[in-house]
């Protein structure tokens, strides 16, 4: 399973972006799909994650702010980041859940990390 994200830049603070992140190759069942981020000198932390029924869950430093969306034909997980703050700025990872055609349990996949910076 390959995860391919894009949407990262460099932003103002108050200015939005919107990551994408496509899943492709042999892939039975996406269960949850999520995205994550890094700040440099932090551990990795959960953005926000969306289940295969569309439950989501943010971040409390995220919530009202950023909005996770998924399309299931397209494989892919949607992140709208608005109200962008100077402590946003990070490398922002995907991750899905996936059954692939052989394994037949569900396992972690992570994409290469999208860089997100945010300017004063």
């Amino acid at each position: 399973v390959q995860l391919q994200a894009s949407g990262g830049g460099l932003v103002q603070a108050g200015g939005s972006l919107r990551l994408s992140c496509a899943a492709s190759g042999s892939i039975f069942r996406i269960n949850d799909m999520g995205w994550y981020r890094q700040a440099p000198g932090k551990q990795r932390e959960a953005v926000a994650t969306i289940s295969i029924s569309g439950r989501t869950n943010y971040a409390d430093s995220v919530k009202g702010r950023f909005t996770i969306s998924r399309d299931n034909a397209k494989k892919t997980v949607y992140l709208q980041t608005n109200s962008l703050k100077l402590e946003d700025t990070a490398v922002y990872y995907c991750n899905v859940q996936a059954i692939t055609l052989y394994s037949g349990r569900p396992e972690d996949f992570w994409g290469q990390g999208t860089q997100v910076t945010v300017s004063s």
